[in-house]
């Protein structure tokens, strides 16, 4: 398996960046839409939980993704100043 460009890893870093906002976003409507009810109020504790868990996935995974690039960068920047 080839090593990801730095490119490669900025667009894999912008679709967790989207996905990431697409899953507070879906959170936020079911919340919006349920009852107001003890029963709604226990769904929805549930719902953010479960959204904060994978946000946090995410997010770990997004800086991951971000320190690979950056090794990547200065890998570059080595051999360029090497053959110079």
């Amino acid at each position: 398996m080839r090593t990801p460009t730095t490119s490669q890893l900025r667009t894999a870093i912008e679709v967790l960046k989207n996905l990431e906002e697409r899953v507070d976003n879906h959170a936020t409507n079911v919340v919006i839409q349920l009852p107001d009810t003890r029963c709604g109020d226990d769904y929805a504790a549930r719902i953010e939980s479960q959204t904060i868990e994978q946000i946090a996935r995410i997010k770990t995974l997004m800086a991951q993704l971000e320190s690979w690039r950056d090794e990547l960068r200065q890998q570059n920047r080595q051999c360029v100043s090497q053959r110079v």
